[in-house]
């Protein structure tokens, strides 16, 4: 190997510069994942403090989230035309600035309806980084690093929604609002200086040669959207199988990360009582979703993505049952089976709409999690009367109605496959 250097140490280099490239494009998309993610759910492990410094009940402080959730994904729609446009190295760090500027504007508010406000903002900023990765890694690394880059940033993606929700809640045991937030702030800008010095700079084609056109006809007429940019939206809304599958997947998050942030005020009341920081340790239950995740693409291949899907449902109903008996035990072995079925759905979902879409993935992968996030914002606001007039087993019953919705949808997506399947077949 060493003589084959020496005698063409050109070559060797650009290998070598190109494995640096792609690791530092890996490892600084993941750690910005990691500040995005904690700076999403950090508000559900803090709820409790959030009720106390701004004088709200804690099941309004469950909101906060549901606002995050709701700008970040039509955000998400923005983000997937601008770095088609401008590239993505650019909004991509611009995003996470002006995310630290957010975060510091948060040591000064005094009003809950401020604090709506300013989250409101942050799910616009949030979005850049989900929105743009996928496109990024596509962009610039090969079909072989392409497996490796979304492993390790999946698991970012977990690290960093367990390590908000835990931090918060550790942190909220000894410090105040203020306190807290200076050492979110610290620890995010810590982060960005990382994420700012590992992304290369671009030294591919900005746009394939499919949207080509349209981006130079943009550039002739100094426009930075034109309508044309829209009809990869309208295209995959209009296919039905993806309309279903984004449908699967707003409701499956819909039920699980609203579920994750009842259960504390839950746990909290009589006769359980816990404290703060205790409560925040039934997100280590996500873990679960965590060896979902890895083995969908095996479990597919071996068993067939319509029969996986209805046991993920299952796991679903019954995960949400089980936390019926109430006691601790029950609770823990529920959101374990729930989580591990909704990571499974939203992995299968989320490789689904790539296999389908030929044309615009980015902005098919876009749609799919814009529904994912506006599922995560609509569920508050609907699991609430539950919970108001029932308490967790209004929660649970309306999840068992959200998650039958979800079986229809699984029913109809499955039967267009087989359809499509037979007519493949046919041909």
């Amino acid at each position: 190997m060493e003589s084959r250097c020496l005698s063409d140490e050109h070559s060797c280099d650009e290998r070598g510069l190109k494995e640096s490239r792609e690791i530092r494009l890996i490892w600084g998309l993941s750690i910005a994942s990691v500040v995005i993610y904690i700076n999403l759910y950090l508000v559900q492990g803090i709820l409790p403090l959030i009720a106390e410094t701004f004088d709200v009940a804690t099941s309004h402080a469950t909101l906060l989230l549901s606002v995050t959730s709701f700008a970040m994904a039509f955000s998400l729609l923005f983000y997937a035309i601008l770095s088609d446009r401008v590239g993505r190295k650019t909004p991509l760090l611009v995003s996470l600035y002006l995310l630290l500027l957010s975060d510091l504007m948060m040591l000064f508010v005094a009003e809950f309806s401020h604090l709506v406000v300013l989250r409101l903002l942050q799910g616009g900023l949030l979005a850049a980084v989900p929105a743009i990765a996928m496109a990024y890694f596509k962009d610039e690394l090969s079909q072989g690093a392409m497996l490796k880059a979304g492993a390790i940033y999946i698991a970012a993606n977990s690290v960093g929604g367990i390590a908000g929700r835990l931090i918060g809640g550790g942190l909220s045991l000894y410090m105040s609002w203020q306190e807290l937030m200076s050492v979110i702030l610290l620890l995010s800008l810590f982060g960005v200086i990382i994420v700012h010095y590992l992304l290369p700079s671009r030294i591919k084609p900005l746009v394939s040669e499919s949207d080509k056109e349209t981006v130079e006809a943009a550039v002739k007429t100094r426009k930075l959207f034109k309508v044309t940019d829209f009809n990869g939206f309208r295209l995959h809304l209009g296919d039905p199988k993806l309309r279903n599958i984004y449908l699967i997947g707003g409701l499956a998050f819909l039920v699980m990360v609203n579920q994750f942030s009842f259960i504390q005020l839950h746990l909290m009341s009589s006769p359980f009582n816990w404290g703060r920081f205790e409560v925040t340790l039934i997100f280590l239950c996500y873990l679960s979703g965590t060896l979902a995740s890895y083995y969908s693409v095996h479990w597919i291949k071996r068993y067939g993505r319509e029969r996986l899907f209805k046991l993920a449902l299952l796991l679903m109903v019954s995960g949400s049952v089980v936390t019926l008996f109430d006691t601790v035990g029950f609770i823990c072995i529920g959101f374990l089976l729930t989580a591990f079925g909704f990571f499974f759905i939203h992995s299968s979902c989320n490789a689904w709409v790539a296999q389908r879409a030929k044309l615009h993935r980015a902005k098919a992968t876009a749609l799919y999690l814009c529904c994912y996030y506006l599922g995560a914002a609509l569920g508050g606001p609907y699991l609430m009367p539950f919970w108001q007039h029932w308490g967790w087993s209004g929660v649970v019953l309306g999840s068992i109605i959200a998650l039958a919705v979800l079986a229809l949808a699984i029913v109809k997506v499955t039967r267009v496959e087989r359809l499509d399947i037979a007519q493949v077949s046919a041909s």
